[in-house]
Parts: structure tokens; sequence; C-alpha cells
């Protein structure tokens, strides 16, 4: 065979392995990103959610759309984060009569701090005892209903 035809043929190959794998990698990207787009959303319903739950802002639709989010999770979440949010949930139920503030945010933090590991959230601290969150209500009082 003919030196040119042979370079031809050898360039050719190459550039159909290149753009092949360039093409699933790419692909494969896309995947990740859309993945960790959806999982986003439902983080984020949940931790918006909380508001629902906390001090003077605590509704019984509050706690409807917690709850939805809290099973909607078991979707996508990963295994820390299901195991952080079952700790969080057995510290608020009602049917705890053993409540304490100071485990309910250490449990709080670690919830959030396993979703932030989870999405791969840049500066997420390396280790879940140095993040700390806190729920804040609103303080706002709804008007009483004239009568």
């Amino acid at each position: 065979m003919d030196a040119p035809v042979t370079v031809a043929i050898i360039s050719t190959c190459g550039a159909v392995v290149v753009s092949s794998v360039t093409f699933f990698l790419t692909k494969h990207k896309e995947r990740e990103a859309d993945w960790r787009g959806l999982k986003f959303g439902i983080y984020k319903e949940l931790v918006q959610s909380l508001s629902g739950i906390v001090g003077t802002d605590s509704s019984a639709e509050g706690n409807r759309r917690f709850a939805a989010a809290a099973n909607t999770l078991h979707l996508i979440a990963s295994p820390g984060v299901i195991a952080a949010l079952h700790a969080f949930q057995d510290e608020i139920r009602v049917s705890n009569a053993d409540r304490d503030q100071e485990r309910h945010d250490a449990l709080l933090s670690r919830l959030e701090w396993e979703i932030r590991t989870d999405l791969l959230i840049p500066g997420n601290p390396s280790n879940a005892d140095e993040f700390r969150a806190r729920l804040w209500a609103s303080g706002a009082v709804e008007p009483s209903p004239k009568g």
C-alpha cells in the first residue's frame, strides 16, 4: 500500500475515534449536569419547605409541604442524605418528648451538609462538624380574621 494512502487511512480513523470519544464524553457531562439540576430542584424544595415548619411560621400546609418534599427525596438522595433526613425527622417529630434545640441544630446542619456534599457544592467543608445551619422564622404574624 502506498504511504500517503496509509497516512490518510490512519488520519481518518484517528479523527473518527477522537470525535466519537469527544461526543460520548460531552453527552456524559450533559447527563451529569441534568441529573445534578434535577437533584438540586428536589433538594431546594426540601430546604424551602423547612420554612413552613419553624417557629411562628409553622403551619399545617407547611408540614404537608415538608412531608411531601422529604418523601420525594427518597427518589434521588444519597444514602448519607437519607440517613441525615431520618435522624432530623426523628428529632422534630411531634411524638418526641425529648426534643433538644442543640441536637435539632446539629441534625439540621448534618442534613444540609450531606445535601451540599451530594451536590458537590464548591467550598463545602470536608468535615460535617465544620458546617452550621439554622432555621429562621419570619416573625410575621397573620392578621386576625375580622368578625
